[in-house]
């Protein structure tokens, strides 16, 4: 009987936590610009834009980033729509938890 309550308590958490962590998202409007987890608000490559740089880190494994003063929010969403915004500042809008914000729109800043 134990065995069961607790089976059922755990199958109960695991289907409402999702729906928990979701609804205490808060969506956000965040301007910034976009970089990348290496680098960060310093770009290193020589000779390269910022631009360049962070495509090329993104190739290597890194995380798109949004620089916000001197903070970085990880950029979740589709890669293909934050690619042409690398090195550009951009208003970004999305839910935002903890550090990482998943992107709804995003389009350069005015």
């Amino acid at each position: 009987m134990k065995k069961t309550t607790m089976f059922t308590c755990a199958l109960l958490l695991s289907v409402t936590m999702p729906a928990m962590r979701q609804a205490l998202a808060a969506p956000q409007t965040v301007e910034g610009v976009v970089s990348d987890s290496m680098c960060g608000k310093i770009h290193m490559m020589p000779g390269k834009s910022a631009a360049q740089c962070t495509q090329e880190c993104v190739k290597a494994g890194s995380s798109y980033v949004l620089v916000v003063g001197d903070k970085t929010l990880t950029l979740a969403g589709k890669k293909e729509a934050i690619a042409p915004f690398a090195g550009r500042r951009v208003r970004v809008q999305g839910d935002l938890k903890d550090s990482t914000l998943t992107v709804t729109t995003i389009g350069d800043a005015k």
